[in-house]
């Protein structure tokens, strides 16, 4: 295992209006009193910390998972807005039936030689996760077939040739492709989570560059808006979730998912997202794919 680098805290703004989804909120986290900060600044190095030479670090290195999103649009893109809101929220509809078949154990491959089976959904159980979003207020993307392929994939093993279901769509001539393989378990955390924290999901984007990460984090009905720290040592980028604007007094017990993006000092390139309540790598899903199990 390399050394820990030098630690280094970057407060990151909420979401930035129209990203991905539109969501509104930009800004940075209002100044912290009590502390607050502080503990969370805190917390985020445990983290860090804990995770270095761990048990869950050795099996993050050794199974399958997912450092990208695991389901990827035809090539060229998706045709207009209506398409990828129809996407985004997962508004499918089958014409015609899918065939009942469950392979076997599908094997996901590295370029070292090194591989590691793993089971396969069978199509139509991966159809009714892929259309979970039910329904839109607009037109649904159209299925229209499945078939058995492949698909190149980041994990955290390095990149990684993956069964998948090629799902055919009305109109276009290249297919959705669905990692076919369920990652492996999620290590469970070498720290003790915290009470009463903001967790942060998932991931549901990374820019080309790496150097900037989109996630789901929640918040309450009476704040204005979730906001992510990022701390960032040499093998890990630990994300912290808060609120801002918290109102006190009495509050329904709501929590709201909104997406937040977040600005790396460098690429986040081999190193583990860690969820700073949880102490746990953050599973990767867009238009959810293949959850750990």
């Amino acid at each position: 295992m390399r050394p820990a680098g030098r630690t280094r805290t970057r407060a990151v703004a909420a979401l930035l209006a129209g990203c991905l989804t539109g969501v509104a909120g930009c800004g940075t986290p209002d100044a912290d009193e009590s502390g607050e900060r502080e503990a969370r600044e805190h917390r985020a190095r445990k983290v860090a910390e804990a995770w270095e030479g761990s048990a869950a670090a050795e099996a993050w290195r050794t199974g399958y998972h997912p450092v990208e999103v695991a389901v990827q649009p035809p090539k060229g893109g998706l045709r207009g807005a209506a398409d990828e809101r129809a996407y985004q929220e997962r508004h499918f509809a089958l014409r015609g039936e899918l065939p009942a078949e469950r392979p076997e154990d599908g094997t996901v491959r590295w370029g070292g030689g090194d591989s590691l089976k793993r089971p396969i959904p069978g199509p139509a159980e991966s159809y009714r996760a892929l259309a979970a979003g039910g329904g839109g207020e607009g037109a649904p993307l159209t299925v229209t077939g499945v078939e058995r392929g492949e698909m190149r994939l980041a994990t955290s093993l390095g990149p990684a040739t993956v069964p998948a279901w090629l799902f055919r769509l009305e109109g276009y001539d290249t297919p959705l492709r669905w990692a076919a393989v369920t990652p492996s378990p999620l290590p469970r955390s070498p720290i003790a989570r915290t009470g009463g924290a903001h967790q942060v999901d998932r991931v549901v984007a990374t820019s080309r560059d790496g150097q900037t990460v989109t996630v789901v984090a929640s918040h309450g009905a009476c704040d204005d808006g979730p906001a992510v720290e990022a701390l960032e040592t040499r093998d890990s980028v630990v994300l912290s979730g808060s609120v801002k604007g918290e109102e006190p007094g009495n509050c329904t017990k709501q929590a709201i998912e909104q997406r937040v993006t977040v600005k790396l000092e460098r690429p986040v390139g081999e190193r583990v997202l860690l969820d700073a309540h949880t102490g746990q790598p953050l599973p990767y899903a867009g238009p959810r794919g293949p959850r750990a199990g």
